[in-house]
């Protein structure tokens, strides 16, 4: 391995600067990615999955930890500085030119891989429903590591009867053990973004027999739709909920936020069973 310039020197020679529109912020902290690239546990030889690398430095830190990184990166002012960090780790880096959402990764490993990212906020909710909303479960993903502004994490890890509980906490929870690792100050970015930011960790878990994935998409995207309505008058678009409620002794009178992800669960089963 050769000796990689500093990540803010890289920058500067490449005359590099973080895209809005790309929803771009950089990380140089070394000491902050090496914690970042520790979170899924040990890398030594495992797969990883990196998603918008930008100039590499979080790539960096998963390849100092032993990961084999597969980076996909849409901006292609970043590629030469990538080139240099896949030359320092011959074998262990492979940069894919292309937009993350058009690119099935179950096309880029053959067995089990990680996801660590930085996700780029404006495609990030995107694609972690997307990792979660595999009919096939458990998934070929190994585990989620992901940056999002602290407000998506927060809803992401959210309990029921709270502000943030809605949709995305259901379909994160259900069959998946999500958790909030590390908060991350605005100021380590640069440029530094308006909001905090915070990394969650996912690990499948066991999927309850007999639910339909899209089934249980349909009833939350109706139920936390109309969240400030009740669930007689939000699910009542869904064909056979308001019976499934009945049948299951849940009172069509509360409001989406105060059923527990098992009983969204115990909804959708029916619906999927009828």
């Amino acid at each position: 391995m050769t000796t990689l310039p500093p990540l803010r020197e890289v920058i500067a020679r490449h005359g590099l600067s973080a895209s809005k529109a790309l929803g771009q912020n950089f990380l140089f902290d070394e000491q902050l990615l090496d914690r970042i690239a520790a979170i899924p546990g040990g890398l030594e030889g495992r797969q990883v999955l990196e998603v918008g690398p930008g100039p590499g430095g979080l790539t960096r830190a998963l390849l100092r930890a032993g990961a084999t990184v597969t980076a996909i990166e849409m901006d292609r002012r970043c590629l030469p500085a990538l080139a240099e960090v896949e030359a320092a780790f011959p074998g262990k880096l492979k940069v894919i030119e292309g937009d993350a959402m058009k690119i099935a990764p179950a096309d880029l490993f053959d067995g089990p891989y990680a996801v660590v990212a930085n996700l780029p906020y404006n495609v990030g909710t995107a694609l972690f429903t997307g990792w979660l909303s595999g009919e096939a479960w458990p998934p070929q993903w190994s585990s989620l590591t992901l940056m999002f502004q602290e407000e998506v994490a927060r809803r992401i890890v959210a309990e029921p009867d709270t502000s943030a509980y809605g949709r995305l906490a259901v379909l994160a929870q259900w069959r998946s053990k999500a958790k909030l690792a590390m908060k991350v100050h605005r100021s380590a970015f640069t440029p530094p973004p308006k909001v905090m930011s915070a990394i969650i960790h996912v690990e499948p878990g066991e999927a309850p027999e007999g639910v339909s994935m899209r089934v249980l998409e349909r009833v939350t995207e109706a139920a936390f739709g109309q969240r400030r309505k009740m669930l007689r008058q939000s699910l009542k678009g869904v064909p056979g909920a308001l019976d499934a409620l009945e049948s299951l002794g849940i009172d069509s009178q509360r409001r989406a936020e105060t059923l527990s992800v098992a009983e969204f669960v115990s909804v959708a089963k029916v619906l999927t069973r009828s």
